[in-house]
């Protein structure tokens, strides 16, 4: 379904980048934005009037899509907030309590691997430089590409707690 067969929600996550008009432009837009952004900006970036550029951006604000900053201009940004709400939302409804358990058992082995293997509780604690001076077999990039997986993990397997966590909680709600 588009956002045109749908009149009381935000375009599908899904296909955010696959249409061409204005609304479906911004929200690709606004998504890969790591900063505050002018709706000038991002009607330029799209190919819009500025005006419908704030339209839909102040629409988004207001669904927690994106966050309004005040100020002249007023800026958006991505709320990632939003997002991960809405990825353990996803998880929850797609996998069952054992699933997601199962998978924060996998992510908690792959995150004491690294911790053992780094003499370190969070990515965030090692000198890539010094790690990669102290392993033989491994360079730099090496070193750098764990810290970034180790990373990933860490935010998924709390994603996946969450929505364990929620996915139980509505699980013995149903069972009262």
């Amino acid at each position: 379904m588009t956002r045109s067969d749908s009149s009381d929600g935000p375009p599908p996550f899904e296909s955010a980048f696959s249409s061409d008009d204005a609304e479906q432009q911004i929200y690709a837009t606004i998504l890969q934005t790591r900063e505050p952004t002018a709706a000038s900006s991002v009607a330029e970036t799209v190919g819009c009037d500025p005006k419908t550029a704030r339209k839909y951006l102040g629409w988004f604000a207001e669904l927690g899509i994106v966050t309004r900053h005040e100020g002249h201009p007023a800026t958006y940004e991505r709320n990632d907030s939003y997002f991960e709400w809405r990825r353990i939302n996803d998880l929850a409804a797609k996998h069952s309590v054992e699933e997601l358990q199962r998978r924060v058992r996998e992510l908690s082995e792959e995150i004491d691997a690294y911790e053992s293997e780094y003499e370190a509780s969070t990515p965030d604690e090692v000198d890539a430089l010094r790690a990669a001076d102290e392993t033989a077999d491994a360079s730099i990039d090496d070193v750098y590409a764990d810290l970034g997986e180790w990373a990933t993990a860490r935010r998924e397997r709390r994603q996946y707690e969450r929505a364990r966590q929620q996915r139980a909680g509505s699980t013995e709600q149903v069972s009262r």
